[in-house]
């Protein structure tokens, strides 16, 4: 049986995803992290970026992640995030337009915002 770990994927207002994995790829304020089975303890912040995750089955979850904390001890990795959302969930149209009247407003915080939502679309 292949190594595993838990992860725990949580915004402010749900449980987003939970269960078994074999890698998780998220970006920190150091840069982009793989945490693997066995890795060592860790504890960083969460940059928005997407997050990917290989679970035990073979498949990949894909999520829009905005800031947070990544932690990770015995195997089980917490992904503590202020926004997430699986690119499931996400309407590519919508996250177009979002991003287009985030250029034309001149908003940067948004405009990160919706090109991280179409990344997430486009990495799964």
């Amino acid at each position: 049986m292949a190594a595993e770990l838990h992860v725990e994927l949580v915004a402010a207002d749900r449980n987003v995803w939970s269960g078994e994995a074999t890698l998780v790829v998220a970006r920190t304020t150091s840069g982009d992290i793989g945490v693997m089975p066995g890795h060592q303890p860790l504890l960083g912040v969460l940059e928005s970026g997407p997050v990917t995750i290989r679970t035990s089955e073979g498949g990949t979850v894909v999520a829009a992640v905005h800031g947070g904390f990544i932690s990770f001890a015995d195997n089980k990795l917490s992904l503590l995030a202020e926004i997430a959302e699986l690119a499931d969930e996400i309407d590519a149209q919508r996250a177009e337009r979002a991003l287009e009247r985030a250029q034309s407003d001149d908003d940067a915080a948004a405009e990160r915002r919706a090109d991280v939502r179409l990344r997430a679309v486009a990495g799964h």
